[in-house]
């Protein structure tokens, strides 16, 4: 007999699993992948949150305070249960000083918190979903009808896994709950404007330094407002929108030594030259074309602070429960770590379910 059925095995999914497990509950993982990981196991890794409360409310002002409150106080002690786990660290720090965090293997997160469950793959959940259920399916930005009804009805890069494609929101939806706000929202990077590029390119060859372009311009001309933040995922949104999700990053030679994390931004550009990206010299300085891929969306179904999927009246769906990807309105109008959230609600529903 079945206590608990957790629909995905990304992070959200695996740390619901794990603590229900850990809290005695016979589970079942479904997963329709033919792995576990998610997106997860694709990305660099870094679980983090805003050092203050004030500057997460400023950093993503219209997501929802109750869930934001419960990911900044709950995640310190879950990243040292991910450490108890067996979960490798591979750095204490985030390297900023506005934020709070470590660094996980990602292959050692997916088998430390994966270990003992009852996992099956090539195994979708069906709608309507058994209950109780957590909901951990990864967000819609892998299913092209979603992203161009909500998102951008132009081509954008696919930087997660394919799996991702609105299935436990649709499956929240039909039981009854609702869409978050931001359901327009993505988290995303600014890549090379080529067609392909392999997974071991995905978080190297991102080209992170908009900040400091003096313009950022699609094929048009047209240039991104210069009076608005600058900020990555701003931009990013930005380009998701014009010609086919594609602009033009315009550096001027004074900042091409500038460091980031992947090396100056003349060896980022470099990077997107030998990967097939166009780079022209311009009297204003070095342009490099890229295209918006999206990683993550960031509207989803509407929760309360245990994960319960909410009705339009706010009243709980029965039996029903989300996290991770699934779950919309925590990194509303800015940008998080959707690890953190993912590994907080995952167990906070978890211990909902089973209380």
């Amino acid at each position: 007999m079945t206590d608990l059925i957790v629909a995905g095995s990304g992070m959200a999914g695996l740390a619901a699993a794990a603590r229900a497990r850990e809290l005695g509950a016979r589970v079942v993982v479904l997963e329709k992948a033919g792995a576990v990981g998610g997106s997860m196991r694709l990305s660099s890794g870094v679980i983090w949150r805003y050092r203050d409360f004030d500057l997460f409310r400023e950093q993503c002002p219209e997501g929802d305070p109750r869930l934001q409150r419960v990911v900044h106080e709950r995640l310190d002690q879950d990243l040292d249960w991910l450490a108890s786990l067996g979960a490798v660290v591979v750095d204490a720090s985030t390297g900023n000083p506005l934020t709070v965090g470590r660094r996980f293997d990602t292959r050692s997160l997916c088998e430390a918190l994966a270990n003992g469950l009852d996992l099956r793959v090539s195994s979708p959940v069906a709608s309507p979903a058994p209950r109780p259920c957590i909901l951990a399916t990864g967000g819609f930005q892998a299913d092209t009808w979603l992203v161009r009804e909500w998102i951008s009805a132009e081509p954008l890069f696919l930087r997660s896994n394919g799996g991702s494609q609105g299935d436990g929101l649709r499956i929240g939806l039909a039981a009854g709950g609702v869409y978050s706000v931001g359901m327009d929202q993505f988290y995303g990077r600014a890549m090379p404007a080529v067609e392909s590029l392999p997974v071991s390119d995905w978080v190297a060859s991102a080209q992170l330094y908009a900040k400091h372009a003096m313009a950022i311009e699609n094929a048009s001309g047209h240039r991104f407002d210069e009076d608005v933040d600058w900020a990555e995922l701003r931009v990013v949104q930005w380009i998701a929108r014009q010609r086919g999700g594609r602009a033009w990053f315009v550096v001027p030679p004074d900042a091409l030594g500038t460091e980031t994390r992947y090396g100056t931004i003349a060896d980022q550009i470099e990077r997107a030259r030998q990967l097939g990206a166009a780079v022209e010299q311009r009297d204003q300085g070095l342009a490099v074309e890229v295209r918006a891929a999206i990683t993550q969306t960031l509207g989803g179904l509407r929760v309360d602070a245990d994960g319960r999927v909410l009705r339009g009246d706010g009243s709980r769906v029965d039996g029903l429960w989300a996290a991770g990807g699934d779950v919309g309105g925590v990194a509303t109008g800015g940008y998080m770590s959707n690890l953190a959230a993912a590994l907080v609600i995952g167990k906070r529903a978890a211990e909902s379910v089973l209380a």
